[in-house]
């Protein structure tokens, strides 16, 4: 199953992290750096999360992400799709509120892939 090939990858980056420890952005980052998983911040409205650094993009990472969390809405997540498919990143995990039909197809027309689901539930 997708879902649990991506939650096997290791380096992760979660799109949309912030300070607000009662946000999405901010839990799943927690979450999943809890969990073992190498997780680095994307927001260019940060500088640091949780007290690492914050990127403003997937490009300035020292490491490409072998799966990127999408916590942003649909229309400012487009062109962190289009880094990650020139990047080379094929893994695309889409929290609820993130995705429209738009978005969609261009993660299909990019030939990624993607699993829709809350990466809080997914992850153990």
């Amino acid at each position: 199953m997708l879902e649990e090939i991506m939650l096997g990858k290791k380096i992760w980056a979660v799109v949309g992290a912030n300070q607000d420890q009662e946000k999405y952005g901010n839990m799943i980052f927690r979450k999943l750096k809890s969990k073992g998983y190498e997780v680095y911040p994307v927001n260019p409205m940060y500088d640091t999360v949780e007290g690492d650094k914050c990127y403003k993009d997937i490009t300035s990472l020292p490491v490409v992400p072998e799966v990127i969390d999408m916590v942003v809405s649909p229309k400012r997540g487009r062109a962190f799709i289009d880094e990650a498919a020139r990047l080379g990143i094929k893994y695309i995990w889409l929290q609820p509120g993130t995705y429209d039909a738009e978005l969609l197809k261009q993660i299909e027309d990019l030939g990624l892939q993607q699993v829709q689901a809350c990466v809080l539930v997914s992850v153990r």
